[in-house]
């Protein structure tokens, strides 16, 4: 299958009208930013709806839009439950640390930090944020770069190249408010295109099929089991680890990553910056719920539709071409069939007495899907010139829009994707940026400098992560499943910054000495449980939380006193 000659020339009109109006806009709206306070908290006059829909566009990158309906293809509605924790944590945050930041009248998060504990722990700190946003950065970049590789058979290298120079340019140019103001027109494209895409499934659809009959036929393929009460650790996505992990992974990252802490310390007010949240954690689920909605309706398209055995293009191709082809078309041919008996058997709708036939057809299925991926990674030992992934959650929806969507349709949800990938990388090289300036070098530069100093200091380190960002995204492999992996890097260090938070917060006789001896046991901890895989990655968030804030009481009553305190 040629997918580019799936491209048209009024689909290239929209996708290149769209991306050089986000890039043109931010940079004209926001080139006269002449002080810090303009250029990294975005002159603090943002309204709670700019709050509210940059927050929201900081977190929903191209990845978001390419690997949830993946994920609910393959897994159904549960991944849902991740975010239960969402709305809990906008509260906690509204209450607690919103008031605390806008008092203090901080740039960044990590600010607090110093004045709490000391030095070495604000660094600390920020270093951690440094380190996990800057490797998800550049999975940002890459995630939109691998599937319009496979699009426009463009090389994944030009590409990284290409989508990290638009950000650059903006980003660099106009700082936080370029961000903000950028992310509402984006976020709009992104609305409006999952709509459309949803409606253009659904009338696609066999006319006897209403929403209805595909929720059924969607049910009998366990795809619709949105509550998963059972408290088996090894399942990574219930109510438990979407209310407990869930939400200690989301305080972590809305209050204290700053790429989300920027978007809302850009706020005109206390109370625009949490009616932002609100609005953010009222909206998000709903929002998340529907993304995996198409996922599924996905799903219930190819019951009627013929679907390839996997749906990464790259990979078809290579094994077309190895030794193993014979071996591959069997499986296809099997496939085909299962295929057709699902189609009959779903002509009608979804019968109750069709279950048990239908539950062994799509376990043979699922057999045949693992079958051909190991088929598939035998190819890619074999092929040393580059990476050949058998995973093919990240290929379904794009496979969806580039072969069943009208012309014009295709360029704007290609727009969509890539609206999305700058949104949140742009917030993610101006936070970096912002934490370096401020949490770095401003703290540790030697004499007077005044504040044009620190305004090009800033844009030249968001053009420094940006270049490291891109670094990333060319040598990334894919893993599981792309959102999964922003999600895994995040609650290896989250729940740790979280912790030291809690402990700046609430345990007040906790000084910095303890908390930094504690962080650094406590982030050691973490990245050997994750290694050995002892936990479901969500309870990371939870563990490092719990463990940093009990070393660090342990170690302040064991440490001497004050006055025979060694720094460390």
């Amino acid at each position: 299958m040629e997918i580019a000659s799936k491209l048209h020339t009024v689909d290239w009109i929209i996708l290149s009208v769209t991306l050089i109006f986000i890039v043109a806009y931010g940079t004209y709206v926001t080139r006269k930013n002449a002080n810090v306070t303009d250029y990294i908290k975005g002159g603090s006059d943002s309204k709670w709806w700019t709050i509210g829909l940059s927050v929201m566009a900081t977190q929903a990158s191209a990845i978001t839009f390419l690997s949830t309906p993946g994920q609910a293809f393959h897994s159904g509605m549960g991944f849902v439950q991740f975010y239960f924790g969402l709305p809990i944590a906008m509260i906690i945050i509204c209450v607690v640390f919103i008031p605390i930041y806008h008092k203090l009248k901080v740039y960044t998060a990590y600010e607090f930090l110093e004045g709490r504990f000391d030095l070495k722990t604000r660094s600390l700190a920020a270093i951690l944020f440094l380190v996990q946003r800057g490797l998800a950065a550049g999975i940002t970049i890459f995630a939109p770069a691998i599937i319009l590789s496979a699009v426009l058979d463009w090389d994944l290298l030009t590409l990284n190249i290409i989508i990290g120079f638009l950000v650059i340019i903006y980003t660099v140019s106009g700082g936080t408010k370029a961000v903000n103001v950028t992310q509402k027109q984006q976020m709009i494209i992104i609305f409006i295109g999952m709509l459309i895409a949803f409606f253009m499934i659904m009338s696609q659809l066999p006319e006897n099929i209403t929403f209805t009959n595909a929720l059924e036929i969607a049910g009998a393929s366990d795809k619709m089991q949105v509550l998963d009460f059972s408290f088996d650790l090894s399942n990574r996505y219930t109510v438990w680890t979407g209310i407990l992990g869930g939400t200690f992974l989301m305080l972590s990252y809305f209050g204290t990553d700053q790429s989300q802490v920027q978007r809302y310390l850009s706020g005109k007010s206390v109370r625009e910056s949490q009616l932002g949240l609100i609005f953010n954690g009222l909206l998000k689920v709903p929002m998340q719920f529907f993304i995996l909605l198409i996922g599924v309706m996905v799903f219930v398209f190819y019951q009627f539709n013929a679907s390839p055995l996997n749906f990464n293009p790259t990979a078809n191709d290579a094994v077309q071409s190895s030794e193993f082809v014979a071996e591959y078309q069997e499986l296809e041919a099997e496939h085909t069939i299962i295929e057709n008996d699902k189609r009959l058997l779903f002509s009608d709708g979804f019968q109750p007495e069709e279950a048990t036939r239908i539950q062994a057809l799509n376990k043979r299925d699922l057999e045949l899907k693992e079958a051909a991926k190991e088929i598939i990674k035998k190819v890619d030992e074999k092929n040393t010139l580059k990476k050949i992934e058998s995973n093919d959650k990240d290929y379904v929806f794009i496979h969806f829009i580039l072969n069943n969507l009208p012309r014009g349709l295709i360029g704007l949800l290609l727009a969509v994707i890539l609206s999305a990938a700058m949104s949140s990388t742009a917030s993610e090289l101006n936070a970096l940026a912002s934490t370096t300036a401020i949490d770095l070098y401003k703290r540790n530069v030697k004499g007077e400098k005044n504040e044009e100093h620190f305004v090009k200091a800033s844009k030249w380190f968001t053009l420094l992560w940006g270049l490291i960002a891109i670094s990333v995204a060319c040598i990334a492999n894919l893993f599981d499943n792309l959102i999964q992996l922003v999600n895994i890097i995040g609650s290896i260090f989250y729940g740790n910054v979280l912790g030291i938070f809690l402990l700046a917060f609430f345990i007040k006789f906790v000084k910095g000495n303890a908390v930094f001896i504690a962080a650094i046991i406590t982030q050691a901890l973490i990245i050997g449980v994750f290694i050995l895989d002892w936990l479901p990655y969500l309870w990371l968030n939870l563990l490092g939380c719990v463990l940093v804030m009990v070393i660090a009481i342990v170690i302040q009553f064991l440490l001497p006193s004050k006055k025979n305190l060694v720094t460390v």
